[in-house]
């Protein structure tokens, strides 16, 4: 009985307050977005002005509403309403029409909102994916539309779901046929596990799905990857090309945005969806001649130091620092440097193959089409210019791809030693007589260079450029016994190179104290070898010591760091911890050090002759490779004791030469520690700057100093060459 009477009080309610039908309210909003185009004759009003906007919102709240009600993964009678009768395929048909006016940007907002809020995957099928399509064709094309903020909203939700379900991918990109939409009809293909359900259109809620051949189960029909072949044409891409269009806007969070929703592409994409990107999308060749042509809007002319401003600038913030200083093409320059750094993240962060892709594309058309011949043209101002942005790309570049291909460009494949009398035709032999150019100015930007090209991750630049050379020791005498240890050669005054055009000078030749019989740690060899190198400069020519913050501590302290950061990079090169025995029987072969080491050693020995500027440059040069944790290079450039074969140099009597030049030359300038300490102190800016004669010649004496002090520190922290920072600790203040 009460069962009974509950039953009776339930109907009763449901007869007091009647469920709203869903459907039929769905399907009234759309008849009555259908009957304005069939009633309304005025062509002026806007669409927000009309009730489609409202009639919108009230579909797409309905279809959010229904899949609440449904069990998960079960599509509603109003769902499968809209994709039955094609509604998004209409939509995009009036959109394309604009009309009304403002119509466009109602569809796009419609279909990003039922992407973004309904759950269940609608992009598998047919009536959604093919007017998605056709939507993106609208747009993105033309710079400035109207309907920008829309499309990118739009080309948001749609790399959100590629996010979600990368096989997406393959169902948005234009350019293919498939034969399955030819078969339709004939085979039909639903998604696998999904039901994918379409009602009879006159009845859609009154019996199951009919996926028969001949229902209207095939209009969910996917895309299946294995019938696919290529339609031929790249410009289908509608995405792609959307995204292409977006990101030249004038807006920037617009560009931005496109951006970050291309680089989320790429990054996701599966090894068939990032073939098809390289080989039948614009999706490399856009971005590279994008790129292009950021470079031939900046001036034909661009002072390095002004470049030197905008270095390191992002690609999320590509606009020039408004607190500097303007400068002619400055916002040109930061567009181009913003791109590249965008370009450089790409291939970062995308699959290998669109990765390699893109960057083979960057080094064939930027490097080789646009900054090879200036960097080889014979005006010195284009010359300038291109190497200066050369060494800014570089600062920029981190992705492992586009740095093989820079260093491929720069250097070429080629790691065998060169001959003195070699003289091959090669970017990089170029680059190297650029080094020692009549143009100051060039040498010291193509210093620059090479000394940011050193800095790079890669193995190949130091083999190229040095070790390559250095290999089999052939600098070292033969039929000599190696020594046991430092302290075996020590003594300086066996060193035929150190007091090599010192004796006649009329100065005694400064050398370190005489060497101890014995070293239980190694303490003492990194300390003969150290004052090796402070000794090296005689006491008439050093100045330091009458100023402040000018000590060899300093040295030491960024040395340590340097030298640390070096080793870190270079760890995973494997390189020997220790030096190849000689083989006292093995023939003696002449030794070359190469062009780059012969082009530093020749700059060094000018030293005394150089601007301030390029002695500067030039020092850094040979510091940063000081420190590479090498044993050859550790022996060639910092061990002086080094038994050096007849006719070879080594950095260490290279600086002898220097000095034994400096002891000549001084003895011809008046007053000349006093007015070397005038101009260290004018370099030092404790002093306003005058002309005074001599200058050039006391600012290398300056810069000689200060470049001993620092190749002293880099020996004392690498010592022993394998590992100096694992067994030995700064010294402490104002000791060596």
């Amino acid at each position: 009985m009460l069962s009974r009477l509950g039953a009776l009080l339930q109907e009763a309610m449901s007869a007091r307050e009647p469920s709203v039908d869903l459907l039929e309210a769905f399907v009234e909003h759309w008849k009555g977005i259908t009957h304005y185009y069939i009633e309304s004759t005025d062509e002026d009003t806007p669409a927000k002005k009309t009730d489609i906007p409202w009639r919108l919102k009230q579909m797409l709240d309905i279809l959010v509403y229904e899949e609440r009600q449904q069990a998960a993964g079960e599509t509603g009678p109003c769902l499968e309403y809209l994709l039955q009768h094609k509604i998004l395929e209409t939509l995009c048909t009036l959109g394309k029409a604009e009309y009304p006016p403002g119509m466009r940007q109602q569809v796009f907002q419609f279909f990003s909102k039922v992407l973004a809020q309904v759950q269940h995957p609608l992009l598998h099928y047919l009536s959604v994916h093919r007017p998605v399509q056709k939507l993106l064709r609208l747009g993105g094309t033309v710079p400035g539309s109207l309907t920008e903020k829309e499309e990118v909203q739009f080309t948001t939700v749609l790399c959100s779901k590629i996010q979600q379900d990368p096989a997406l991918l393959t169902y948005i990109l234009e350019g293919k046929k498939t034969i399955a939409r030819k078969q339709v009809s004939r085979e039909p293909t639903a998604l696998p596990g999904e039901t994918a359900s379409i009602e009879d259109k006159d009845h859609p809620h009154s019996k199951p799905p009919d996926t028969g051949p001949c229902g209207a189960g095939a209009l969910s029909s996917q895309l299946p990857a294995e019938t696919e072949e290529p339609a031929g044409g790249i410009g289908e891409n509608n995405l792609i090309t959307s995204l292409i269009g977006l990101w030249k806007s004038k807006k920037g969070w617009v560009a931005l945005k496109a951006q970050e929703n291309l680089l989320l592409l790429v990054s996701v994409a599966s090894q068939a969806a990032a073939t098809y990107l390289v080989q039948s999308s614009p999706c490399c060749s856009a971005i590279v001649e994008h790129l292009c042509q950021l470079y031939q809007l900046m001036p034909t002319f661009l002072d390095p130091a002004d470049i030197a401003t905008l270095e390191g600038i992002s690609w999320r913030l590509p606009s020039a620092p408004s607190d500097q200083a303007s400068f002619p093409g400055k916002e040109a320059l930061a567009a181009f440097l913003g791109w590249f750094d965008y370009c450089d993240h790409l291939i970062m962060e995308a699959h290998t193959v669109v990765a390699d892709a893109l960057a083979k594309s960057v080094a064939e058309k930027l490097f080789v089409e646009i900054l090879q011949p200036q960097l080889l043209h014979v005006s010195e101002q284009r010359l300038l210019t291109a190497t200066a942005l050369l060494t800014a790309l570089l600062r920029q570049l981190s992705s492992p791809a586009l740095l093989q291909e820079a260093v491929t460009f720069l250097l070429g494949t080629e790691q065998q030693p060169a001959a003195p009398e070699d003289s091959p035709c090669t970017l990089c032999t170029h680059l190297i007589r650029h080094c020692d150019h009549l143009s100051d100015e060039i040498s010291i930007a193509t210093l620059r260079l090479f000394e940011e090209l050193l800095q790079k991750p890669h193995e190949q630049i130091v083999r190229s450029l040095i070790l390559c050379h250095l290999e089999g020791r052939l600098y070292v005498v033969r039929g000599s016994p190696e020594p046991e240890s430092y302290e075996d050669t020590l003594d300086l005054e066996e060193d035929p190179y150190f007091t090599d055009g010192l004796l006649d000078t009329g100065f005694p030749p400064s050398k370190p104290p005489p060497a101890p019989a014995t070293n239980l740690d190694g303490k003492t060899a990194v300390t003969e070898i150290v004052n090796s190198f402070l000794c090296l400069v005689p006491e008439e020519a050093k100045t330091s010591a009458f100023l402040e913050e000018t000590g060899y501590d300093t040295y030491v302290h960024d040395a340590y760091g340097l030298f640390q950061e070096c080793s870190s990079r270079v760890a995973p090169w494997g390189w020997p911890q220790g030096l190849t025995p000689l083989d006292p029987h093995e023939p003696e072969r002449p030794f070359f050090e190469g062009h780059f080491f012969q082009m530093l050693f020749d700059r060094m020995s000018r030293i005394l002759e150089q601007p301030y500027s390029l002695n500067l440059q030039v020092t850094s040069v040979l510091s940063r490779l000081a420190l590479f944790p090498h044993p050859l290079i550790h022996e060639y450039l910092l061990d002086p004791y080094i038994n050096l074969a007849p006719g070879c140099r080594s950095l260490f009597s290279v600086l002898v030469r220097v000095i034994g030049d400096l002891m000549q030359r001084i003895q011809r300038v008046p007053q000349f520690p006093g007015k070397l300490l005038l101009v260290r102190k004018q370099l030092m800016g404790q002093v306003p700057g005058e002309q005074l004669d001599h200058q050039t010649l006391l600012q290398g004496v300056v810069v000689l100093e200060e470049f001993c002090k620092e190749l002293a520190a880099i020996a004392f922290v690498k010592f022993p060459p394998q590992g100096p920072h694992r067994s030995l600790s700064p010294p402490p203040e104002g000791h060596v």
